[in-house]
């Protein structure tokens, strides 16, 4: 079974690749400063809400009863769409995945598709599958094209040439769009993107779109976004393919309306999104004739079964986790070597390719508890990092320098006599310790300041040596 996740099967090494970012200055200015904007706006709409407690409490519990149920929604969701006109597939893995979407092309004789919202298409590389097939992918979302465009990688899940400026942004499309002369101004890039995509939007034949939601209860599929380009890509191309993740099913309408609220605030700030696109099957005469969703698994289902993280799979992709983690903020997102960055591509990374691939992810984390509250479904990222921590430690993943140093302190701690002895050593080495340097201290800090009697013997003189 294959399963991808980002740009390969084995995620960096978190530090290795962090401490290169955190040596580009320009890329941090661009993330704290794209983040800050954002974080600014949340706050803002989310202050305007009395029930925001309440929405947030509603959507976990939402989330808890799909999962419960997620293999009767799922059949339920599969006979909607098919009355409807539609045709669901199911892939257990990314190459089944994306062979289905080869597949769906090739029987139309098509070389082109327009795709938006595909972070799922991501996970499964489906452009390299496409081009590979001598299918030309064309990605219609303003930070989509720039990534592509720019032959880069996505940084952040909602936005993700976040870590770009105009200025790259507007040499990249001069380059790519073998264009003389553009402008600085947003409006002139915006434009810039428009002309190249039109021509595009009116010609190619197939569409792909990702998911924000799906019904059960009607089959319909939920695309939210900014800019029209969805809009387009679902209703101009004569045939439709759609593919998410199976946890992005809800029971009804009425959950939809929960998130829909939640989202755009958790998002970008929005109280709504000015595009939200709904559709359920084909209509004869209005938009495509044919439509595809392909239900995909690809490690979801693994998550499903572990009880202590399976919240992990409530996620609505809002990113709100990326722009409060401080980790994040620094790095960026191409530390995390996934799709999935900052908190949320922590736990999630690891358990949907392995955690032999991962395993310094679920430590790319202060557990500071910022990534908690703001989470719009309330998944606890802290204790599921903690609980993947252990998962770590008990299969044997730990770094050999902290399962020594582990075992070390629990003989210590064990007995009274040897932890006195212990911080007499302590007392008595300080200065070697600070020539030397221990890891995780003296490397970004000061070691803290050795007093120079121990509680223990504080404690006896303070009894009169009792």
């Amino acid at each position: 079974m294959s399963i991808r996740v980002g740009e390969s099967a084995q995620a960096a090494t978190f530090p290795k690749a962090a401490k290169k970012l955190l040596q580009n200055t320009q890329l941090r200015r661009n993330v704290r400063r794209a983040t800050d904007t954002i974080r600014g706006k949340r706050a803002k709409v989310v202050d305007e809400m009395p029930d925001w407690q309440a929405l947030r409490t509603a959507a976990q519990q939402i989330k808890k009863r799909t999962l419960r149920n997620l293999d009767s929604y799922l059949v339920q969701f599969e006979k909607a769409c098919a009355e409807a006109g539609g045709k669901v597939h199911w892939a257990r893995d990314a190459d089944e995945a994306n062979a289905i979407v080869v597949g769906i092309i090739q029987s139309h004789n098509q070389k082109e598709v327009i795709k938006v919202k595909t972070m799922t298409s991501d996970e499964t590389r489906l452009n390299h599958a496409l081009e590979a097939a001598g299918i030309s992918p064309y990605e219609t979302d303003l930070a989509d094209l720039i990534i592509q465009l720019g032959n880069d990688k996505p940084s952040h899940i909602v936005v993700p040439a976040l870590h770009k400026n105009k200025s790259e942004i507007r040499q990249i499309f001069m380059e790519q769009m073998g264009l003389k002369e553009l402008g600085h101004a947003p409006e002139d890039l915006a434009g810039a993107a428009r002309n190249f995509l039109r021509e595009r939007f009116l010609r190619v034949k197939v569409g792909f779109s990702g998911a924000n939601f799906a019904v059960a209860e009607t089959g319909s599929v939920c695309v939210v976004e900014s800019e029209g380009n969805g809009r387009m890509c679902v209703t101009l191309p004569d045939v439709l393919i759609t593919m998410f993740g199976v946890e992005k099913i809800v029971p009804t309408f009425d959950d939809l309306e929960v998130f829909l609220q939640l989202l755009p605030r958790s998002a970008t700030g929005e109280r709504m999104n000015p595009y939200n696109s709904i559709w359920t099957g084909v209509t004869p005469g209005d938009g495509p004739k044919e439509f595809h969703v392909i239900l995909l698994d690809n490690g979801r289902t693994k998550v499903l079964a572990d009880e202590e993280s399976r919240e992990t799979l409530h996620c609505i992709r809002c990113a709100a986790c990326l722009n409060a983690c401080p980790v994040y903020r620094q790095t960026g997102g191409h530390a995390y070597g996934s799709i999935y960055s900052g908190p949320i591509g922590a736990i999630l990374t690891p358990q949907l390719q392995g955690m032999q691939h991962s395993t310094t992810l679920p430590y790319a984390s202060s557990l500071c508890g910022a990534c908690y509250e703001v989470c719009p479904v309330k998944i606890n990222i802290p204790e599921i990092l903690i609980h993947l921590r252990r998962k770590i430690v008990e299969s044997g993943g730990a770094a050999l320098t902290e399962r020594m140093g582990m075992a070390v302190a629990g003989y210590t701690l064990a007995d009274s006599g040897r932890l006195g002895t212990a911080q007499k050593l302590v007392q008595l080495g300080r200065q070697p310790l600070d020539a030397i340097g221990l890891p995780g201290w003296s490397a970004a800090r000061d070691l803290p300041e050795i007093p120079k009697q121990t509680f223990r013997e504080w404690w006896k003189s303070s009894r009169g040596g009792k």
